[in-house]
């Protein structure tokens, strides 16, 4: 019987996260708080440190490694091969002189107080890696994981995550196990096999399979298709002894080059929204608040050295390799926290004995100390974005201007533009129309021939649903004057129209219907605010109506009709072209 049957084993512990996550995050929202720190104290209040609402602690953190593996995925889809071997450099000497500092520095400073020194490299160790998950959540907000402050943070994350690798591997290695040089060469020739064959399936396999999987034209499909990918490829790495969370950055990888790599983004957005909340939560529920209230001055004064220590240690690797002034400051405060990878080094040591610092209570120390620096990262952001400005020069001024456009991009943001929705035949005679009179457009489209065809004639195309939130900041829907939806029939169009009145208010969204009655039905709710319903002159009133709000005179868009149309033959071809969902 329903009423009989107990809840799945995780369904009660999400339930409970999700409810009272967001009733106390969206409380932390009103008070002005960042939504990070709304969440991390949702998981102090919730958790066995506070009054215990969960559990299952166990299952949560299951939940927020998916949160983590989605945010490493986005994030290579983000960040493609181009990219990465742009930033190379960055990635190898700034990764390896900010760990080495960092772990150097803090290794001196335990073995000060008479620690043993493989505790205190351990120590060192942890304390080195940042936190991923928060900085490209915070890079993300701000839509600044390409910014220069972006690549230099992205950069030495990307080394940070590859390095937890060797540091689990070291782990029982400082704990007293001994292990030959061949688990080293292993470890080596593991990581080595694993790029190639990323870059080798990046360049051949996955473009092709994902093009295919976009023609079918279902949503279903090429989500499940892209959670395969990423799942599928974690997996595989882990049997290989590597994170799963690694594994996603590389799963994301082989997607951005396919050229449906901004819709894969798209669709997965949504679940990585969810899950990396999750994972904020679960890092709450680890403090222990009676510690930190007993212990409160000294996790300040712990935080207080981690923050000099990692500041100190990044802006010397962003300075070593010739960075703007205002990025070395800007980056040395984003990363000026501990990760959540140290949790999982943390257990690796402590199963062979060691413990941070070697205290008797380290692991609770190292928690709160972390919970607060993750806590505090937001505002650490602010105050990096001030100090960075008031250090910028003209000089930097000209290193920090946008360099040149990577083939992947779209180009420079657009305002007061037209964004159309779809590629058939009517779209393309309101954009003939638009290009005659020099008004910009952005072609948005989740059909790959008509994507291709777009390509073939010479236009950018945005390959995506325009009813996507990222797709529609993609399009600049924020910034359009009007949104083109003449391809779609009424379900679509609505659906268009909802998330164009959400980013922008004022927009105008122009649509076609087949008869009058589907116009009506558009039209009732004030959704769309033209519809051309009529069957002979529909194109021309399209083109009348879309050009008409950009002052263009009526001689000059009588003009446009006759050069676009042409012929009577245009208008019943685009009147009788078969209304597409997804063109």
């Amino acid at each position: 019987m329903l009423l009989a049957a107990s809840a799945p084993p995780l369904f009660e512990e999400l339930a409970v996260l999700l409810v009272a996550g967001t009733l106390i995050a969206l409380g932390a929202a009103r008070l002005g708080v960042a939504p990070i720190v709304g969440f991390l104290a949702a998981g102090v209040v919730i958790g066995p440190g506070g009054v215990g609402l969960i559990g299952d602690i166990d299952l949560v953190n299951q939940s927020a490694d998916i949160g983590v593996m989605l945010l490493l995925f986005t994030l290579g889809i983000e960040f493609n091969l181009r990219r990465v071997r742009r930033l190379a450099p960055l990635i190898v000497g700034g990764g390896a002189i900010q760990v080495g500092l960092t772990t150097g520095l803090v290794t001196m400073a335990v073995m000060a107080f008479g620690v043993e020194w493989r505790t205190a490299l351990f120590t060192g160790l942890l304390v080195s890696l940042s936190s991923t998950a928060i900085v490209l959540k915070m890079l993300s907000e701000r839509r600044a994981t390409t910014s220069p402050t972006g690549n230099v943070s992205v950069a030495l994350l990307i080394f940070q995550d590859l390095a937890i690798v060797a540091m689990v591997l070291a782990a029982p290695l400082l704990g007293g196990e001994t292990a030959g040089p061949g688990d080293v060469l292993l470890a080596v020739g593991k990581a080595v096999g694993i790029v190639v064959a990323v870059v080798t399936i990046a360049r051949t396999l996955v473009p092709r399979l994902m093009r295919s999987v976009a023609r079918y034209q279902s949503g279903e499909v090429f989500l499940l298709t892209i959670l395969a990918i990423c799942f599928g490829t974690a997996y595989l790495t882990s049997l290989l002894d590597v994170s799963i969370s690694l594994g996603a950055f590389l799963a994301g990888l082989m997607v951005s080059e396919s050229r449906v790599a901004t819709r894969a983004l798209g669709e997965v957005m949504p679940l990585q929204i969810l899950f990396s909340a999750t994972f904020f939560v679960s890092i709450g529920m680890l403090l222990d608040p009676v510690y930190l209230v007993r212990n409160a001055l000294v996790v300040i004064g712990l935080a207080l050295v981690v923050v000099v220590v990692k500041v100190t240690a990044t802006a010397a690797a962003a300075a070593l390799l010739r960075q703007p002034k205002a990025v070395v400051f800007s980056s040395a405060l984003v990363l000026a926290q501990i990760g959540e990878f140290s949790f999982v080094l943390e257990r690796a040591g402590e199963a062979v004995g060691l413990a941070p610092a070697g205290l008797e209570a380290g692991t609770d120390a190292f928690i709160a100390v972390t919970v607060l620096l993750m806590a505090v990262s937001p505002y650490a952001l602010r105050l990096g974005d001030a100090v960075a400005a008031r250090a910028a020069t003209e000089t930097d001024q000209e290193k920090l201007s946008p360099p040149a456009p990577d083939p992947a991009d779209h180009g420079e943001p657009l305002t007061d533009h037209v964004v159309v929705s779809g590629y058939g035949a009517r779209a393309q005679s309101v954009i003939e129309a638009l290009e005659m009179v020099s008004v910009p457009y952005t072609i948005v489209t989740v059909d790959p021939e008509a994507e291709e065809s777009a390509h073939e004639d010479g236009r950018a195309v945005l390959a995506g649903d325009v009813a996507r939130h990222l797709i529609a900041e993609r399009a600049g829907l924020k910034d359009a004057r009007i949104v083109v939806a003449v391809d779609s029939p009424p379900e679509r169009v609505e659906q268009i129209a909802r998330i164009a009145r959400e980013h922008n208010p004022a927009v105008v969204v122009l649509a076609w219907a087949k008869d009058t009655a589907d116009a009506s039905d558009l039209q009732h709710d004030g959704l769309v605010d033209h519809v051309v319903a009529e069957r002979q002159a529909a194109v021309d009133a399209l083109i009348n109506h879309t050009l008409g709000h950009f002052q263009v005179p009526e001689a000059q868009t009588e003009a446009v009709m006759h050069a676009v149309l042409g012929t009577d033959d245009h208008d019943v071809a685009g009147e009788e072209v078969e209304d597409s969902e997804n063109r």
